[in-house]
């Protein structure tokens, strides 16, 4: 993991390649995984026994905007945690402060927590922040994409 992407490899002045890069084939075997996984059916009931972030926007996940999918809102139950909460200038806050922005969500030490955002990637992102602060965090990989696709879902809106 590059702490602050290519932007930060480019600030240290660290070399870039130019050009095709072929890598040699290997011989990876990749299994699905389970563990730090929720499924849709997890991330409904989730609330019930843990906390449940939306690391999106705070408009998206009061439902005030949604560019991407057909409805706009949250999961209900679900806490609001914007990825910048968690970030400073591009890169991972510090452990301390990572915990105090979970902790101000009830996502503390010794919580069951979930994270989803609009396709996964961000939820990732708080998973590994989580790690950072020593907080387990379950993925949701579908997030709000698969949730507002599928139809009976509820959706709550506004600021809770």
């Amino acid at each position: 993991m590059l702490d602050g992407g290519l932007s930060a490899w480019r600030a240290a002045v660290l070399p870039l390649e130019a050009g095709d890069v072929v890598p040699a084939p290997g011989s990876i075997v990749l299994h699905e995984r389970t563990e730090g996984v929720a499924s849709i059916d997890d991330a409904a009931a989730w609330p019930e026994h843990g906390v449940l972030l939306d690391v999106r926007a705070g408009e998206r996940y009061r439902g005030e905007a949604e560019p991407l999918d057909p409805v706009a809102g949250h999961i209900p139950g679900a806490v609001n945690l914007p990825s910048p909460e968690y970030l400073r200038d591009g890169r991972f806050a510090d452990a301390a402060d990572i915990r105090q922005a979970f902790a101000a969500v009830g996502a503390g030490q010794g919580t069951e927590v979930a994270a989803y955002c609009g396709s996964g990637i961000t939820a990732a992102q708080a998973a590994l922040a989580g790690a950072i602060a020593g907080i387990d965090v379950a993925v949701y990989p579908g997030s709000w994409s698969q949730w507002a696709n599928t139809p009976g879902r509820p959706v709550a809106t506004g600021p809770a």
